[in-house]
């Protein structure tokens, strides 16, 4: 047992010292002086907590959010929260809705940041969940890279029937993303009665997250879907403008 733990400690540190840069496999395993298929057991498990995030098959791994939230490291992601917060805030005050802004890692939505609304009737978020049922795995996907979107198709495969009716091949899926591309505006209404709405935040010209409205369907109306479509567009707005006021 510890003997494992030393590897995957060896491991975690030869990762960070790429930075943000992804390693190979195949590289780690020499590094750690292990066999690809050990290697590859310690990878799955730091995966599975995220202290690992994996790139793509060919560019290999990185640290994953996981790694930064042990250390307490404020880098990760943290300047998109401290831009985003008090927005956030602000909006679910007006909608009563709760907010979220998620991320992609590891092929799933990831959740960085929530702000709940004070109902009494709420929807449970989990932290990481799947792409394609989320309203923001959706608007994600939409600014992936062609490259990007491979990856993700390759690992996870096509949306089921139930999840994503609209695009059960590739062609269909690629249509749906560059319809929400185009409209900047992701909305799902799943078998679990919940309703989400995204749309993206920038950083200069680059998607680097999602901003997004979630409440249960028993809420939902569409007098409230365009309240809701213009508020979040506007609350990405003020993120983005403070991202840049950071950069400048």
């Amino acid at each position: 047992m510890i003997q494992v733990i030393n590897r995957a400690l060896d491991i975690l540190e030869f990762v960070a010292k790429q930075g943000k840069e992804p390693i190979q496999l195949i590289k780690i395993a020499q590094n750690a002086n292990l066999s690809q298929p050990t290697t590859a057991n310690i990878v799955k498990t730091l995966l599975a907590k995220n202290y690992l995030e994996r790139v793509s098959r060919k560019d290999g791994y990185r640290l994953g959010a996981g790694a930064y939230q042990l250390t307490g490291n404020l880098s990760y992601n943290q300047n998109v929260i401290l831009a985003a917060k008090e927005v956030m805030e602000d909006l679910t005050k007006q909608l009563n809705e709760t907010s979220l802004i998620g991320i992609l890692r590891n092929n799933k939505r990831y959740i960085i940041h929530m702000v709940h609304s004070d109902q009494d009737l709420q929807v449970r978020a989990r932290i990481e969940s799947d792409i394609y049922s989320t309203a923001t795995g959706r608007l994600l996907m939409a600014f992936c890279t062609p490259k990007e979107l491979d990856n993700i198709v390759s690992v996870i495969g096509l949306p089921l029937a139930q999840v994503w009716p609209q695009a059960l091949t590739r062609e269909a899926l690629e249509q749906a993303l560059q319809k929400i591309r185009k409209e900047e505006f992701a909305q799902t209404h799943n078998e679990n009665h919940i309703v989400g709405f995204a749309v993206p935040i920038y950083r200069k010209k680059e998607v680097i997250a999602s901003l997004s409205i979630f409440l249960p369907e028993s809420r939902y109306n569409l007098a409230l879907q365009e309240k809701i479509s213009k508020h979040i567009r506007r609350a990405a707005k003020k993120i983005k403008e403070r991202l840049e006021q950071e950069v400048n």
